[in-house]
């Protein structure tokens, strides 16, 4: 019959319940065989659940279970079913069940010893017991058992590798090892690497192995892979390991060999000519050979989509196929409309996450959204929400959101998703969320991008791949967006204009501290549009006090800052405000914003009192900027002030400073400390050094301006 959890579509047949019914009635025949007894149930001792040594490694990895006495017919005991009065269903411990418990655990014990290596497995596991404990063990101690254990494997490591409680042994020996003998278990394990990768334990081991990245044990390890990489990606274990040596571990060479596997079993062959350098670029395969483009790109397909499918999307081995892939496909093909669709199966959205977080997943990403239509960005947006932080201030994945502020239109839409997250809601975390960004070259470069583009303060020298991604995708986007682009760019920064604003007026002094903060101050004030006054105002209230001062330490053993005159680039963004506008190369002239900054007006009541030092210290060009400038309203009062100071002034400008009589004392003992060395005799045939000028060069500029 028929049950009601089958009716509702259970896999597993559910047990009958009451007697079953038939259509016919039959009435049964007896017999005289004799009734079957029933089995005695077995009782469990109450401690053998905790008891390690009585678990039977032939049971554990699915040996033949031996077979055990039949069941002794238990005698009465009146005093035990007294105790168990109240206990109805508790196993009852007699001495009998002590004594089989006992027996069962010297026959387990029996059994481990009688096995291959038995005892040594048992002395490497207690090895290892003390080892693993690092803070525990002194140096000596370790260094004997270290020897005791390698005493041990060496010469028998593949059988031990393929036990998962001696091959945690063995890693702790790789752990602790030298390289020769990192290489002699490696040499050991020579044609067993592929097996140990797919183990759910040895696979460890590999990784053990590679992480020092010594190129004799990484050439000894990966060719073992060649021609095994359709199976082995595919693995629920050895995928992992794989990928790893594959992301971290293999040259560009093996790299290449490795990825031309997932083009077609034929790329799996291992007979290729020694001075050939393989290649793992789609489009220089399928030009020495277009006929093959069908297959290949058949194979290909299908191995990512096998990937995908089985929700296995966080491998960078997969995003590099992906990418060849796209880069070979048309853009309005059936292909590309296959990938396509195939890319949106992936409903969680973890795909285009993990895409993000590689170079080449990234730059995918980058390509999908250059090519979308507007669902499709929004789509990919989406997908991305509650990451934009995070992804930020990856090496990788910031270059998705400068792809974003780039070819969607709808800035509202991207301000609305992206920057509520990079900066928040929330007024009071503004500030606090800013700053976090600006200590990361990612997150900066994320957040000014709209403002600055790609200024080489923001685009490091160690950028130049972003720069290569966003020109491909500025080419892509003349014929799939429609706004202009400075227009874009412009309505952007003007929704972040209010906040980074408020920022600084709330964070002026954290800022200035440090030369990207000054930097970021300077464009802001700059470059946006909005009410500036309480910025300029927080900034100038930064220069109070005497700049001659030394640091204090504060209560909590934290020296304070340096006054911001006593740093470059905290008098170089200061003098840059000041003259209201950013210095054009090509003209010799400064662009004034509008309307004008008039910051002059704003530092000078601050820094009256301490002119004079302004003047004479390593920021007096702050001061000679505010006599330049056009819309000062107190110059007739400063250059009095100077005046009266001017011996001050010719002492400054031609008296050394602190600075210059440190780098003199530096050079001097350099020299001393380089008499006897050849190569400074004939740098001192070739000439005398020339003289570096010695006294502060601002104060002599002011000095010729009064």
């Amino acid at each position: 019959m028929a049950t009601k959890a089958a009716a509702t579509g259970s896999k597993r047949k559910a047990a009958p319940m009451g007697k079953a019914t038939s259509d016919k009635s039959a009435k049964k025949v007896k017999t005289d065989a004799p009734k079957k007894k029933k089995a005695a149930p077995v009782e469990s001792p109450a401690d053998s659940s905790d008891d390690f040594d009585g678990i039977d490694d032939d049971e554990s990895d699915g040996g033949a279970k031996l077979e055990q006495s039949p069941p002794q017919k238990k005698k009465y005991d009146a005093k035990a079913k007294a105790d168990n009065i109240t206990g109805v269903g508790k196993p009852v411990i007699t001495e009998s069940s002590k004594e089989a418990h006992a027996l069962q655990k010297k026959l387990a014990r029996e059994r481990k010893a009688a096995k291959p290596l038995g005892d040594e497995v048992q002395r490497t596991k207690k090895i290892w017991e003390r080892l693993r404990r690092k803070s525990h063990v002194p140096s000596e101690e370790r260094k004997q058992l270290l020897e005791e254990l390698f005493t041990i494997i060496t010469g028998r490591v593949k059988d031990f590798v393929l036990k998962h409680d001696a091959v945690r042994a063995v890693q702790t020996a790789i752990k602790y090892s030298n390289a020769a003998q990192r290489k002699q278990i490696c040499t050991e394990l020579q044609g067993t690497f592929s097996q140990l990768a797919e183990s759910r334990y040895a696979k460890f081991l590999i990784a053990k192995l590679v992480v020092q990245k010594e190129p004799e044990i990484r050439d000894m390890i990966i060719p073992e892979f060649y021609g095994r990489v359709r199976r082995l990606i595919n693995h629920p274990e050895a995928s992992w390991i794989l990928d790893d040596i594959y992301r971290q571990v293999a040259s560009k060479e093996q790299k290449a060999i490795l990825l031309r596997e997932w083009y077609g079993p034929e790329f799996a062959l291992l007979e290729r000519n020694k001075n050939e350098k393989p290649t793992s670029d789609l489009a220089a395969i399928l030009e020495e050979s277009p006929s093959k483009r069908g297959p290949i790109m058949k194979t290909l397909c299908d191995m990512i989509n096998s990937l995908v499918q089985k929700k296995m999307t966080g491998f960078t081995m997969l995003h590099d196929a992906m990418l060849q892939y796209f880069l070979n496909i048309k853009p309005g093909s059936d292909e590309h409309t296959a990938f396509l669709d195939l890319l949106r199966d992936d409903e969680s959205g973890d795909l285009f996450k993990n895409m993000a977080f590689t170079r080449s997943g990234s730059r995918l990403a980058c390509l999908l959204l250059a090519h979308g239509s507007s669902k499709d960005r929004r789509n990919i947006l989406k997908v991305y929400k509650d990451n934009f932080v995070l992804m930020s201030g990856d090496a990788n994945a910031h270059m998705v959101i400068l792809t974003a502020f780039d070819v969607i239109d709808d800035t509202k839409m991207t301000s609305k998703v992206i920057f509520s997250e990079l900066i928040g809601d929330d007024e009071e975390k503004v500030a606090e969320n800013i700053i976090a960004s600006m200590n990361n070259q990612y997150a900066r470069a994320t957040l000014m991008y709209p403002i600055e583009g790609q200024s080489k303060a923001l685009f490091l020298s160690n950028m130049s791949d972003d720069k290569a991604i966003l020109k491909e995708v500025h080419e892509i986007r003349k014929t799939t967006s429609k706004k202009d682009d400075h227009v874009r760019r412009a309505e952007l920064a003007a929704v972040l204009a209010p906040s980074l604003l408020s920022t600084i007026a709330a964070a002026a002094p954290t800022l200035l501290a440090d030369s990207f903060g000054c930097h970021i101050v300077t464009e802001v004030l700059l470059s946006v549009e909005g009410d500036k006054t309480k910025a300029l105002e927080a900034v100038a209230a930064v220069a109070e006090g005497d700049p001659t001062a030394e640091p204090i330490e504060l209560d909590n053993h934290v020296a304070q800052q340096a006054h911001v005159s006593q740093t470059a680039w905290g008098g170089r963004a200061l003098k840059t405000l000041i003259a209201g506008g950013k210095y054009n190369k090509q003209t010799g002239k400064v662009e004034q914003v509008e309307p004008p900054l008039k910051f002059a007006d704003a530092l000078y009541p601050v820094i009256e009192d301490y002119v004079v030092e302004w003047a004479t210290g390593p920021s007096s060009l702050v001061v000679l900027a505010l006599l330049e400038s056009p819309d000062f309203s107190h110059g007739k009062e400063l250059k009095a002030t100077l005046k009266k100071s001017k011996k001050q002034l010719q002492a400054a400008a031609t008296e050394e400073t602190a600075e210059q009589k440190a780098r003199r004392e530096a050079e001097a003992a350099e020299e001393d400390s380089d008499k006897g060395d050849k190569k400074a005799k004939k740098a001192k045939k070739g000439g005398a050094k020339p003289e570096r000028p010695v006294g502060n060069s601002g104060t002599r500029l002011l000095l010729e301006n009064l």
